[in-house]
């Protein structure tokens, strides 16, 4: 083999190369499409018995997955999809810390469900308050590394409390720089950690340094099971509390209809605001949904 022909193949295997790693080889963007739109008959159960009315309640959802350099291009051929970068996406968290936080999000938007579904169909039922889940740790905490992105903190010396801003209260009213030892849960498991107090950016005074939010928990004699499987987030609120009052009552609001829709759900029954609902629409449109459910919500040229 000549020295021309040793070149021309060695560039061939090279060109080979920069095709295959722009064909497979992930790049730290993500695409945002159509996910996939579910009846909620097939997720959720009241007291043992099935839905078999006639119509669905089914939620919608954002497929996401992780970008090559041609699916990134392509992204620019179809309107349904986006490309997003891995700040915009994890917010600086990590992979895990993500699928623990969407993981939270679609437990509590469970229990709001329930809970609203409850209160319509005049049912009694009981919220406990578990302890603050872990939504940030600041990095000059003395107890990064130990507590995660999605741990639920249970006591600290030893002391449990009745809500959040009982929690707040007590580790704000000790001094900064003072050890103290956190009970928290990590993928269900008990353990203890021990570290100093910081002083707070917000207010000066002494913190753990971590963001929070409640983490709760819903009781009734009524049994419901949501099965959401691999789902994350927030955005099935509205569509659970549909389907689980639907179950609890009988009361016939489809019509028949199959009805498919997007929007949180609040403690106080506000339907919120989702993001991706075009992909959502795209969705529940692919699948047959004869109406959509949104949030009805003014959005500005800004946003």
């Amino acid at each position: 083999m000549n020295l021309k022909s040793t070149i021309k193949y060695f560039l061939l295997f090279v060109l080979a190369l920069i095709i295959a790693a722009c064909a497979f080889l992930p790049i730290p963007y993500y695409i945002e499409q159509p996910g996939a739109t579910i009846d909620l008959k097939e997720l959720i159960t009241v007291n043992q018995k099935e839905d078999t009315s006639a119509g669905s309640f089914s939620l919608t959802s954002v497929g996401i997955r992780q970008a090559t350099v041609f699916t990134a291009i392509g992204t620019k051929f179809n309107e349904f999809q986006d490309l997003i970068s891995e700040e915009e996406l994890l917010g600086g968290a990590t992979d895990e810390e993500y699928n623990r936080i969407q993981r939270y999000y679609m437990e509590s938007s469970q229990n709001s469900a329930i809970e609203q579904a409850l209160k319509l169909a005049d049912l009694p039922y009981e919220m406990t308050y578990k302890g603050v889940y872990v939504m940030g740790i600041d990095p000059n905490s003395s107890f990064a590394g130990k507590i995660s992105v999605g741990d639920t903190v249970t006591a600290v010396n030893g002391k449990e409390f009745k809500s959040s801003q009982d929690f707040i209260d007590y580790v704000q009213s000790q001094t900064i720089g003072d050890e103290i030892t956190v009970t928290y849960l990590q993928d269900g498991e008990e353990k203890e950690a021990t570290g100093k107090l910081i002083e707070l950016e917000s207010n000066q005074k002494a913190g753990i340094g971590i963001s929070l939010v409640d983490h709760t928990e819903i009781t009734s004699d009524e049994e419901i099971v949501i099965d959401s499987g691999n789902i994350g987030g927030p955005s099935a609120g509205l569509m659970f509390t549909l389907e689980i009052y639907e179950q609890l009552t009988g009361d016939n609001l489809r019509k028949g209809h199959n009805i498919a829709g997007t929007g949180t759900i609040s403690a106080d029954g506000t339907v919120g605001r989702i993001g991706g609902i075009d992909k959502k629409v795209a969705s529940a449109s692919e699948s047959g949904a004869e109406i959509f459910f949104a949030p009805d919500d003014e959005i500005t040229d800004e946003e």
